[in-house]
């Protein structure tokens, strides 16, 4: 019995993740065109473009209101005749690169190319600095002991600093 919960139990607890992980389209009826190579043009594009809301999504699967809305701009755009490239410029001159899940690499770009690799070294750095300094006081721990203090840790410790004697 113990077993069979412990198989169910793992099961779930792979498949739940992986479940969770896919993201759910949100998308709703009322917004697809009803011309399917029309949407599946919106839908591509809408795959490049960035929730300004939730920032790590594209707006094909963020469900905000923001999102929406800028779903149902590319498909205004698709129908009044607009290319992909056409529907895309149009949004960047809106909203900036930053709409861009993949921003191009130019000078007004570069903080968001050169973010990760910046947080990267800084975190470096920040390990770094911690592991000099529990080093430091590892090293200083035995020197800022009275010796009262040494005498009784060595007690302790079984060992003695004078004249070998344990």
């Amino acid at each position: 019995m113990i077993s069979r919960f412990k198989l169910v139990f793992g099961a779930l607890a792979i498949l739940v993740p992986v479940i969770a992980s896919n993201p759910a389209f949100a998308v709703n009826p009322d917004e697809m065109l009803s011309n399917p190579v029309l949407e599946e043009r919106a839908r591509e594009i809408s795959k490049e473009l960035r929730c300004l809301v939730c920032q790590n999504q594209s707006i094909d699967d963020s469900d905000a209101e923001l999102a929406r809305d800028l779903r149902v701009l590319v498909r205004e755009r698709l129908v009044a005749g607009d290319d992909n490239e056409e529907v895309i410029d149009y949004i960047v001159a809106r909203y900036g690169d930053y709409v861009l899940l993949n921003p191009p690499l130019k000078p007004e770009t570069y903080i968001l190319w050169a973010s990760p690799a910046v947080l990267v070294v800084l975190a470096l750095l920040a390990v770094f600095a911690f592991y000099r300094r529990k080093q430091r006081e590892g090293s200083t721990a035995s020197a800022s002991l009275s010796k009262d203090e040494q005498e009784r840790l060595d007690e302790l410790l079984g060992t003695s600093n004078d004249d070998g004697k344990s």
